[in-house]
């Protein structure tokens, strides 16, 4: 089983990579994002940023640093397919993935003007803010030293690979399938 971490700046394309490895390599796909908004949802929270942040912070605080990519690993074992984790956000959760084997980190990022843009035409729930607000949503999720909390600078220093997102879908799905070559040649 192949296991692909995806990590990166808000907005930058990790749902673009997912999308792909989805669709055209047949990966499962298990999100953080989709597993926090359920709990949130669960506990009747206000569905936004704030609140998958700081149920985030909370999960990890009470349980461990990887304790989120813990649960979703563990429904990917269980089918023992290729999958693709998205939205890693601190190294404990990458430390804990590597720790299983034929573990790949990859990382997405893109020009912050493109990426808010990008942002706000997907229509998410949790996209609808201004560009301060979503620089400022990135610069609390950027640095930390907290184990507990996301340090996205952090992870991207730990890819295994970085894209940069800032030309064409296709260009991105070229560099993506080069990679999977060099991970295939990988003994």
């Amino acid at each position: 089983m192949l296991i692909i971490g995806i990590t990166g700046t808000l907005g930058a394309g990790k749902g673009t990579v997912v999308e792909y490895l989805v669709q055209e390599k047949g990966f499962d796909h298990y999100s953080v994002r989709a597993y926090l908004l359920d709990e949130i949802r669960r506990r009747g929270m206000a569905e936004n940023r704030d609140s998958m942040f700081n149920l985030a912070n909370e999960l990890r605080a009470l349980h461990s640093p990887s304790w989120v990519t813990d649960q979703l690993y563990l429904l990917a074992a269980a089918k023992g397919r290729n999958c693709i984790i998205e939205s890693i956000r601190t190294p404990g959760e990458i430390s804990a993935l590597r720790q299983k084997g034929n573990f790949f980190l990859f990382a997405v990022d893109a020009d912050p003007r493109l990426r808010y843009q990008r942002i706000v035409s997907r229509q998410s729930e949790t996209d609808q803010i201004s560009f301060e607000t979503f620089t400022e949503n990135e610069a609390r999720e950027m640095r930390t030293s907290d184990p507990n909390r996301q340090n996205l600078a952090a992870c991207i220093r730990e890819a295994d690979f970085v894209f940069n997102n800032d030309l064409t879908r296709n260009d991105l799905f070229l560099e993506v399938e080069r990679v999977l070559g060099e991970i295939s040649e990988t003994p």
